[in-house]
């Protein structure tokens, strides 16, 4: 498997005081020189903390695989066609939820999330769904022409230890499997830490975690390096 690094939690700290510490470009850097494939960041509708101008940096210095998560909104669309990111991840979006809340349901609006992806697969931009491990939001994004989807592993991080994580967790391994059999390659992530990570070497063909809270967590106490070196050693 292989390590996508979300980077959007050193913009937080940056913008808590403002000005340019710590850096996103510096953490992206750092990321990539320890293990990371690709650097993800999530252009929110209210900039809480990727800013457009992180965007256009880290599309002209990252070596590795800019991974944008952005919702459906036609500015940030816009932002996406002009730096034409190696890859978009369309997420659901609430102003109020401190972070994504669940998966965009896809079946439920199936027609919009389809014109909407159009022009960034036309733009020749790989697109990804985050979804639900759900058996219908799957194969609705086998419809859309998205290569990808990201299953959500909120719920199985959640209930990690306790009595309903193989239930959770048989739902992503047989939407994997399900999204595999339509042609889909499937990421994943969402909660996903230090503890619970190793369960996803039992789902086959995934093909990319993205994780960013727990390592830039671990990160404020080892540093940067050693947390992303550290996972990518646990997802080998």
């Amino acid at each position: 498997m292989l390590l996508g690094v979300n980077i959007d939690h050193v913009a937080t700290l940056r913008n808590a005081r403002g000005g340019v510490e710590p850096s996103v470009e510096k953490a992206a850097e750092i990321a990539e020189n320890n293990g990371a494939t690709s650097i993800t960041t999530h252009l929110r509708e209210d900039r809480r903390h990727i800013k457009d101008e992180d965007v256009y940096a880290l599309s002209q210095i990252l070596k590795t695989r800019l991974n944008l998560e952005m919702a459906m909104a036609d500015d940030i669309q816009a932002i996406a066609l002009d730096v034409k990111p190696y890859s978009i991840c369309l997420v659901p979006e609430k102003r109020q939820e401190v972070t994504t809340e669940g998966g965009l349901d896809v079946a439920g609006q199936l027609a919009k999330v389809t014109e909407f992806i159009n022009p960034l697969l036309d733009a020749g931009i790989i697109v990804s769904l985050f979804i639900d491990p759900d058996e219908e939001q799957v194969k609705a994004s086998a419809k859309t022409g998205a290569q990808f989807i990201e299953m959500h592993t909120g719920a199985y991080a959640e209930s990690f230890g306790y009595k309903e994580e193989e239930e959770e967790f048989q739902k992503l391994k047989k939407s994997a499997e399900l999204a595999q059999s339509l042609g889909l390659q499937v990421n994943a992530g969402h909660g996903l830490n230090y503890e619970n990570v190793h369960r996803m070497h039992e789902i086959e063909g995934l093909h990319e975690l993205n994780i960013g809270h727990s390592i830039i967590s671990r990160a404020v106490f080892t540093g940067l390096a050693e947390a992303v070196s550290k996972m990518k050693e646990m997802i080998k």
